[in-house]
């Protein structure tokens, strides 16, 4: 099998920026320059996470070669595309900048560029230059319910790029900051159901054992704020800062717990690798107790676990549509621990008497813990 995409020199000894997914698995790569020389490269180092990958042509020394630019371009900017589109060749698009910190869903820290400059197939991995003839961004991806270029592309963020390049030229591989946290958005319902206004930051699920943040007082309830003095938008936002700020880094993460401000420290550790998940398995003839207004069955959880294990759903149930599905287990409901279904159904009469709209409920998934705000009125 072959494969093929773009690149573009970055030194004049040979370092070449290309996507991952061009060079992922290659046992070979030859490099073709625009004047139709071919050159052997071999891979440097590849991130899978930004689907970066550095290169190095295997002869030469003086190779014309770019720069990234020094500032993020802004939206409405034009910009040119260049690369080698169904292998026809060097081939040049112009558009614009249509929207920056593009979250397309394909890694933990997207942070792409959307630009309608067209790209196509074989496109990846090359550059996009402003209009001083800089590297914004690397042509990674479109949006295409077609297949061809309907002026909806992605770049990666040159500020992306450049930390990414600088490990594995140095390394072979990126190491990124480690907090050990779980943590997800801040819907409505769940604002509502801590008494809070704002939906900024990121609600800490767990903090994971023999973590940074577990060492440093991080707890479950959290909302991450900010990170040393700006603002977390969002939890992909904390995942880019902290991955960015590198190992054994010292953070200051400004923290919402149960309504008060707090500012806590904490010395980074390492990125570790992904653990797979495993679904708990229930005790045999466990008791069964039906909380019908929910759509759910629940059941004690295996011997010596905490919490509730959710036994059937009702996919016509209010919890099916908050994506309860069996096998999962409910340890906390309005901040206090959960052992029977009786505790769920006090923990929603408490909520209501609060005159709380939604009751916050803590749920593990296989090994992932998260939130999940129920409608008190839809358990009445």
């Amino acid at each position: 099998m072959t494969g093929q995409g773009s690149g573009f020199f970055i030194s004049a000894d040979g370092y070449i920026v290309t996507n991952n997914h061009v060079v992922d698995h290659a046992t070979d790569v030859t490099v073709t320059t625009t004047d139709g020389k071919t050159i052997a490269a071999k891979v440097i180092g590849t991130d899978p996470k930004t689907d970066l990958a550095l290169l190095k042509v295997k002869e030469g020394d003086n190779y014309p070669f770019v720069n990234f630019a020094s500032q993020s371009p802004r939206v409405g900017d034009w910009v040119i595309a260049v690369g080698n589109p169904f292998g026809l060749g060097g081939t040049v698009t112009a558009g614009i900048v249509s929207a920056r910190g593009r979250d397309i869903g394909s890694g933990p820290y997207d942070d792409f560029l959307q630009i309608d400059a067209p790209v196509n197939r074989g496109n990846s991995g090359g550059p996009t230059f402003n209009s001083e003839g800089e590297v914004v961004g690397v042509n990674t991806a479109i949006f295409s319910p077609s297949g061809g270029s309907v002026g909806i592309g992605f770049a990666i963020a040159s500020d992306v790029v450049k930390s990414v390049v600088a490990s594995l030229k140095d390394h072979g591989s990126v190491a990124r900051g480690w907090l050990g946290v779980e943590i997800q958005p801040v819907s409505d319902d769940i604002a509502d159901s801590l008494g809070i206004k704002a939906t900024n930051g990121a609600l800490v699920s767990r903090a994971q054992p023999d973590s940074p943040a577990l060492a440093a007082g991080v707890k479950t309830g959290d909302i991450i704020t900010s990170v040393n003095g700006e603002s977390v938008a969002d939890p992909k936002d904390l995942a880019r800062k902290i991955a960015l700020l590198g190992p054994d880094k010292s953070a200051e993460l400004g923290i919402l717990r149960n309504g008060a401000s707090q500012t806590v420290s904490v010395k980074l550790g390492a990125m570790k690798a992904e653990k797979e998940a495993k679904a708990d398995i229930p005790a045999p003839a466990a008791e069964r107790t039906e909380l019908a207004k929910l759509g759910l069955t629940v059941e004690p959880a295996r011997a010596g676990r905490e919490g509730v294990r959710v036994a059937e759903v009702d996919p016509d149930g209010v919890a099916a549509q908050k994506g309860f599905q069996t096998g999962d287990i409910i340890l906390d409901a309005g901040g206090k621990p959960v052992a029977s279904a009786a505790d769920i159904t006090a923990a929603i009469d408490a909520a209501k008497a609060s005159g709380h709209k939604a009751v916050l409920l803590r749920v593990k998934s296989g090994e992932n813990f998260h939130f999940v705000a129920l409608s008190t009125q839809s358990a009445s």
